[in-house]
């Protein structure tokens, strides 16, 4: 989500919300459950559960999220977060051909920066870091219509410096192609669930899907096979008509609760934006 596209939102005040736009989802074993309000500027583009000794949280990033020195050097963009073993991590892009950037909190609060250069045939997109149960591995998403998953020894755990450069170790190969991933969380060491924001739907037959993609084994350092599915529409839910956007994905382990930011249309963007939630 760009910045202009929210702030413009702000500066218009409808005089009337327009009835209620509902499209019929079915997230195939996934039961929507209820929503919370998903604030524009720094509930827009994911969210992490992080499990600490000292307690847990859910963290969220947005446009208002990105701190000022961060931006300063051209990291303009932030994605949705991953997190395993008390580890948070924030994936950002810049738009040239910089090098990706990941911030990673340790469980002491402690904060250091990964930089990983681009490979030559690499998008320059970020758009998620989804950690393997482990600890291991983080997956890292590019955007527009792909048929991979990048994957780097995770920063902070795998990746100890952050003076050297974080380097791309195998890929998830998909079965079939996807589009405009906005992100992916594990749910077993084999399976991730990750939210699309496909505005055509030619590749499933349904625009927004949640989809799942079943590993055939779990990462240990050399390519390995994904099979996608589609399990149905992700709830488009507003009081305006025109384009949702969904954003990041999070599967909290202690009561397994999924949730997916939505995004509204139009100036509903900043009244009406949800982080829907799911159990099985």
């Amino acid at each position: 989500m760009r910045l202009n596209k929210i702030v413009a939102a702000f500066t218009l005040v409808p005089a009337i919300l327009l009835s209620t736009v509902t499209a019929a989802q079915a997230t195939g074993p996934w039961q929507k459950i209820g929503s919370d309000v998903a604030r524009p500027l720094d509930e827009s583009q994911g969210l992490a559960t992080i499990e600490r000794p000292g307690g847990t949280t859910i963290r969220y990033t947005g446009i208002g999220t990105i701190p000022p020195g961060v931006a300063a050097r051209g990291w303009n963009h932030v994605g949705d977060p991953g997190t395993a073993k008390g580890y948070y991590i924030e994936p950002y892009q810049r738009d040239d051909r910089g090098a990706k950037l990941f911030r990673v909190q340790a469980p002491d609060g402690s904060w250091s920066e990964y930089q990983h250069a681009l490979e030559s045939w690499e998008a320059n997109n970020n758009s998620f870091a989804a950690v393997s149960p482990d600890g291991g591995w983080m997956v890292a998403g590019e955007y527009g219509t792909m048929d991979r998953f990048l994957v780097h020894p995770t920063p902070g755990i795998a990746a100890k410096d952050p003076a050297k450069n974080l380097p791309y170790a195998f890929a998830i190969r998909l079965d079939r192609p996807v589009r405009d991933i906005q992100g992916c969380d594990f749910v077993t060491a084999t399976q991730l669930l990750c939210s699309s924001n496909d505005p055509a739907g030619s590749l499933f037959g349904i625009t927004k899907p949640l989809l799942q993609v079943d590993l055939a084994g779990a990462l240990n350092g050399s390519d390995v096979t994904g099979q996608v599915s589609a399990l149905g529409q992700l709830p488009l839910e507003s009081g305006c008509s025109g384009e949702f956007e969904t954003e990041g994905i999070d599967f909290d382990e202690r009561d397994g609760t999924l949730r997916v930011v939505v995004l509204s249309p139009s100036i509903c963007i900043a009244f009406d934006s949800k982080t829907w939630r799911f159990r099985r």
